[in-house]
């Protein structure tokens, strides 16, 4: 057995997630894991969706399903909804509390905020460690209101730490947390490759969104700015990212209104995209415009360490990150007027494109996966330290 950050042997994480599909926290998982961790990782899902994001960890990943399917939502469901909600995450708490893996493992890492739901309920009454990565805001307006009072009433006051994405994160969880949990800021695995770009040659400007693809991601918002910035030219317009969580009627909302502004022949939709750096890579301008605080937005990450021009909303965590007018540009949110300026401005200065590009690689902080996983390790041992726990549940 490999030697761990016990200093004998590598400790058994067993990482909970509640779904497979290639969302943020999916893949930053992916990320981590395939980044060589000083641990002895598993991952648990209740059950296979209909894309299997997990099928990409390393074969010395150990994984396993069992339980019930978790559907995605919460905030705004009906009584029905949310009572059958309930149930299934008080099923999955019997089911992973009882897990061959759980009850072999020496830390669990609950993934996701539904995950981290049944998590807490599953070991009430164990000295199993608790671990939450914290990858929303704690606010109701972000977990909703059900998923609001299950965070600050269940599963903050049970975590023996939380890994926050942001210090804007930490802030809204810190008043439920014991006075001895592990608190640590460690942004998500994000594949980051922090090189400065060479010369780009000529060619429009190309303008691009990397983010899922979801209402409140701010890709409607980003349309209208870029058909008022450029309602002509050759300037290009892309949206990289799936439609998981019954998001599809969304794209075809996007391409409709793209042919009634008259842009559709400089407006692509990529899907999902695999090859990150090389996609942004060929991006003059990289945009964050989510219509709600971000916690963190990955692709901010990944923005500056590509070398673009990023153009991120100005609040939440992006502007932990983003100075303006030093390795980026903050544009007040939720106002396409604002943002279809500061894309014109940003678009008709190679210079300021060129500036703005050699300074975001230099942000203080950006963390290749390997990076995350060493800070990763870290807080394990911390919280089993603190637990006083070497030995299985």
């Amino acid at each position: 057995m490999k030697a761990g950050i016990l200093g004998t042997s590598a400790p058994r994480v067993v990482h909970l997630d509640h779904t497979t599909v290639r969302g943020g926290a999916e893949l930053a998982l992916i990320r981590l894991l395939r980044a060589g961790p000083s641990w002895t990782p598993a991952v648990l899902v209740p059950a296979v969706d209909e894309v299997d994001a997990f099928s990409q960890l390393p074969p010395s990943v150990v994984r396993r399903t069992g339980g019930v399917r978790q559907g995605s939502g919460g905030s705004g469901s009906s009584p029905l909804r949310l009572a059958g909600l309930a149930l299934r995450l008080m099923y999955q708490a019997v089911v992973t509390r009882m897990h061959p893996l759980v009850r072999s493992g020496d830390l669990v890492a609950a993934n996701s905020s539904r995950a981290a739901a049944y998590a807490a309920l599953a070991l009430l009454g164990s000295r199993l460690p608790l671990i939450v990565h914290l990858r929303d805001l704690v606010e109701p307006d972000s977990l909703g209101a059900f998923g609001y009072r299950v965070m600050t009433r269940l599963v903050l006051p049970r975590a023996d730490g939380v890994i926050a994405n942001s210090r804007t994160t930490l802030a809204t969880a810190a008043p439920f947390l014991r006075p001895d949990a592990v608190r640590a800021v460690i942004p998500s695995a994000a594949g980051l490759v922090i090189a400065p770009r060479g010369a780009r040659g000529d060619g429009p400007v190309r303008i691009g969104m990397l983010a899922r693809i979801d209402p409140w991601k701010g890709q409607a918002e980003l349309l209208e700015a870029f058909a008022a910035a450029f309602p002509d030219g050759d300037a290009r317009l892309e949206f990289a990212g799936g439609a998981p969580f019954e998001h599809e009627a969304f794209v075809e909302r996007l391409r409709a209104r793209a042919e009634e502004l008259g842009v559709s022949d400089r407006v692509r939709l990529l899907g999902h995209v695999d090859d990150v750096p090389g996609l942004l890579g060929g991006w003059d301008i990289a945009v964050q415009y989510s219509t709600r605080a971000e916690p963190l937005g990955q692709n901010v990450l990944q923005y500056l360490a590509s070398g673009a021009a990023a153009v991120v909303a100005d609040e939440g965590g992006p502007v932990e990150w983003v100075d303006d007018g030093v390795n980026g540009r903050r544009v007040r949110p939720r106002d396409p007027v604002a943002l279809a300026a500061v894309l014109k401005e940003v678009a008709d200065d190679p210079e300021l494109r060129a500036r703005l590009g050699a300074a975001a690689v230099r942000t203080p902080g950006l963390l290749d996966d390997a990076a995350v996983a060493r800070a990763h390790a870290d807080v394990f041992h911390e919280v089993i330290r603190r637990r006083g726990r070497t030995g299985r549940a």
